[in-house]
């Protein structure tokens, strides 16, 4: 990417594309273009296509999307598929037809089977059936990589995805009803540290296997996707390490400083057993995760407490 390259970052709220403008800025680009929600809902097409009409960004880094855990995946699974296939399809459409040189497409690694060979290759998309209690929003970022891997083909167009693992860091959100694992734990934990509560109550029976990457981590490696990657495949995200969700718990709970008995609610799902990606694909491009569980958990508890508990954007 050119220095003076006009470069959209969708989603600049949240996590994901917070995290991408601090490493656009720490590697000297500053043409950087935002827009909150309330002033471009992607999921409008026509103001979408107005968007890029006017700005014609040189490169796109597409983060913008409605995510949520497992209560909320399940509960309302149209509205996951409906918000994101809709505001996907229409900044990646847009895009392509204003002539934007690159695209980065944000996914997630719940969209390889949820019996997947372990570590999770990328060439083990749609080779069996998905997690059925994320199913709507898989089905979306899979409709987001393969258009456009197809536009790559028919069009010629230059466009790459990324599917990340298990996120956290700045920026995170602590909803009670639709954060993912570790932001739910570490708000859980704090509030019955400060309520002095004698247990913590978890989901499941602690026994899934989970790998989670420091989202800056991740940051660096959509600039590396960038800079050195072309091909219609997905990109794999992750840190090449896993840990059982009660061992994480235990963790958090040390982290945060509660000192309380954990339960487990077995009545609760536990979701895919296992999730580790293959990261052979990214690290070939020169880029290795480099910030620690143990070091990301003190990062991302400190940024709770310095910021206001985070609700749905």
């Amino acid at each position: 990417m050119e220095k003076n390259a006009k470069i959209f970052v969708a989603g600049h709220r949240g996590m994901v594309g917070s995290a991408i403008i601090r490493a656009l800025k720490r590697q000297g680009f500053e043409n950087i273009v935002v827009r909150p929600h309330a002033e471009l809902d992607l999921r409008n097409q026509a103001a979408t296509n107005a968007f890029f009409e006017a700005e014609r960004p040189d490169y796109v880094f597409l983060a913008a999307s409605k995510v949520g855990g497992i209560a909320a995946n399940s509960a309302a699974p149209a509205d996951f598929l409906y918000d994101n296939a809709i505001l996907e399809m229409n900044a990646i459409h847009a895009a392509w037809k204003n002539g934007c040189k690159r695209l980065l497409f944000l996914g997630s690694s719940c969209i390889y089977p949820k019996f997947a060979p372990q570590p999770m290759p990328e060439n083990c998309l749609l080779t069996s059936a998905l997690e059925p209690t994320n199913e709507g929003y898989a089905l979306a970022k899979i409709a987001g990589l393969k258009y456009c891997a197809y536009l790559n083909r028919q069009y010629g167009t230059d466009f790459a995805s990324v599917m990340p693992t298990n996120l956290y860091g700045p920026n995170e959100n602590y909803h009670p009803e639709h954060s993912h694992v570790l932001p739910a734990l570490i708000r859980r934990f704090h509030e019955a540290k400060v309520a002095g509560a004698p247990s913590v109550t978890c989901w499941g029976d602690g026994s899934p296997l989970r790998e989670f990457l420091y989202v800056d981590d991740l940051a660096e490696l959509c600039l590396k996707i960038m800079e050195k990657y072309h091909g219609d495949d997905p990109v794999n995200g992750g840190s090449g390490h896993e840990i059982t969700i009660k061992a994480l718990s235990h963790l958090v709970a040390k982290t945060v400083g509660y000192e309380g008995e954990i339960l487990w609610d077995t009545s609760r799902p536990n979701g895919t057993p296992r999730k580790l990606l293959d990261i052979s694909r990214a690290m070939a491009l020169g880029w290795k995760p480099k910030t620690s569980l143990e070091e990301g958990l003190r990062l991302a508890y400190r940024d709770f407490l310095e910021n206001p508990m985070r609700v749905e954007r």
